[in-house]
């Protein structure tokens, strides 16, 4: 069979919705848009040197996807991400090795030394990326929760604690503030330091699925303590962007008010299905979102490999 791997058009409607059908099909819980793909095919920020690349049969049909670009908010130069998804329909077709390949000879182009990729798991997965030279590291955990079921109750907010979508904030600074202490405390073999508030504005305040009425922030005598950000797909399902507390505040259960409230009011807006991803050892949000009722949908697999 003959492929072609190269970039993805933002302008060409087919390699779009090819890719969404190809996420869609490899990764359920996984949001993604075709609006979502022109946006990080044309709007990454220019240090993460990122590229959209797509795998496509003699016919001309998309049946894979790569992406791939250096780890710019890591504090550790060097480090790359390589994410290859294959249609289920498509696997074994050579796919996956091209757009491997592919992702690999440019990370090394542009002086990455190491890259991290997520692989699904399963034997044929696994096996795939042990064969082509990746080792296995830490797991994260995709999980499901039916937004159709009423919610676990809740004790309202205790004095001196509000809550407040984050469309309130006309002035988001105090929320990138919040955002940056609390990612750099997440469990991850490539740290993050956000430390560029207009990138976050441009990457994580304007992006395309971030449901800012829905999204939910805690405040403890009127200061931002803890978050949960919504994205949605503009239709019935929901993504849990990030959930997350300011270190002082950490033990009061802020972070569970807060999602609890984005949740109801992602169900008062008529959304049916939400999801989430956790890194398996994140016990305390394991834990709440056990008790949300969350159950466990799929898991992926970080795996690393030198490029030197």
């Amino acid at each position: 069979m003959t492929l072609r791997v190269r970039d993805l058009d933002p302008d060409n409607p087919a390699d779009l919705d090819g890719i969404t059908a190809v996420l869609r099909a490899a990764v359920p819980p996984m949001l993604v848009t075709p609006e979502l793909l022109r946006w990080q095919s044309t709007r990454a920020p220019a240090a993460q040197r990122h590229r959209l690349l797509l795998a496509e049969d003699e016919e001309g049909r998309v049946i894979g996807r790569g992406s791939t670009g250096l780890a710019h908010e890591s504090p550790e130069p060097g480090l790359a991400f390589c994410n290859v998804y294959v249609h289920p329909e498509h696997e074994g077709r050579g796919a996956g090795t091209a757009l491997v390949s592919a992702a690999e000879e440019y990370l090394a182009s542009i002086g990455a030394r190491t890259a991290f990729s997520w692989v699904l798991d399963g034997d044929r997965n696994l096996g795939f990326a042990r064969r082509s030279g990746w080792s296995p590291s830490r797991s994260a955990r995709f999980q499901r929760l039916d937004l159709t079921a009423p919610p676990p109750p809740l004790a309202p907010p205790p004095r001196g604690v509000e809550l407040r979508p984050a469309a309130a904030f006309a002035d988001p600074r105090p929320l990138f503030l919040l955002d940056a202490e609390a990612t750099a405390d997440e469990p991850s073999d490539v740290g993050a330091d956000l430390d560029d508030y207009e990138d976050w504005l441009a990457t994580t305040w304007g992006h395309p699925l971030l449901d800012r009425d829905l999204t939910t922030v805690a405040l403890v005598d009127g200061v931002p303590a803890a978050f949960s950000i919504a994205h949605t797909d503009g239709a019935s399902r929901y993504f849990t962007g990030m959930t997350g507390t300011a270190r002082a505040h950490r033990g009061r259960g802020l972070a569970k008010l807060a999602k609890h409230d984005a949740l109801s009011r992602a169900r008062a807006a008529g959304l049916t299905e939400a999801y989430t991803s956790n890194d398996t050892e994140n016990a305390p949000m394991l834990a709440i979102n056990k008790w949300f009722g969350y159950v466990p949908s799929l898991t992926e697999v970080r795996h690393a490999k030198s490029l030197g």
